[in-house]
């Protein structure tokens, strides 16, 4: 065994650990830090796969804002975890069913890319490239020009998603002073100042020191 493939071993083995503490550990928080240790082990995996840009946009996409968010939205939230886990047990027939599904189409398609363990020399031949070769840029021109569409389609449902989430999210508080845009938009001209006859307020004079002294 050489020296990537020890490396190999030793990242995939904390990326396994660190995803299954992720559905396992009974404190969100350390959940958040468990996905966060699989994404930076999956980062390690593709550089050494040579594909660097994944690597680190992986980093800073992911580890570096999304998973910081979430674990500063986990520790604000004052989430009840003996009410999440209530129906853990009643779900787990169907998660597992669910769970079997996807491994055997994992299986399926990996059986089907893979036939064989042996590698033909024209398609290594034809893997190698020149010392100058740029992953990130052969990896911008396959999203953008054959991969358009698909591109954009992602695009839109992470917008809805996005758009759904915030929906979600927004919920409405009593003790705030804000008001409807729609009733400021048919307010009239004569409803936004309104003058009122106040009376004077007269103030009682205070008695004299001599009406004092005699009462």
């Amino acid at each position: 065994m050489d020296f990537v493939a020890g490396f190999f071993y030793l990242f995939s083995a904390v990326l396994l650990l660190a995803a299954l503490r992720v559905v396992t550990a009974r404190n969100p928080v350390h959940a958040v830090l468990y996905l966060m240790l699989a994404f930076s082990q999956a980062a390690a995996l593709w550089l050494l796969l040579k594909a660097e840009f994944l690597g680190i946009a992986l980093v800073l996409v992911y580890l570096g804002a999304v998973m910081v968010l979430f674990l500063f939205v986990v520790m604000m939230l004052d989430i009840n975890v003996d009410a999440m886990r209530a129906g853990f047990w009643k779900h787990l027939p169907l998660a597992l069913l669910l769970g079997a599904v996807v491994s055997a189409e994992l299986i399926a398609v990996v059986w089907a890319g893979f036939p064989t363990a042996t590698a033909d020399p024209a398609v290594a031949s034809r893997a190698m490239h020149a010392p100058d070769h740029n992953n990130t840029l052969e990896l911008g021109r396959l999203l953008y020009r054959d991969y358009l569409y698909p591109i954009q389609v992602a695009a839109v449902i992470l917008l809805v998603a996005m758009i759904a989430a915030i929906a979600l999210t927004l919920r409405g508080r009593k003790d705030t002073k804000t008001v409807d845009p729609s009733l400021q938009v048919r307010v009239k001209a004569t409803q936004r100042l309104r003058v009122l006859s106040v009376p004077p307020a007269r103030v009682a004079s205070a008695p004299a020191a001599g009406q004092e002294e005699g009462a």
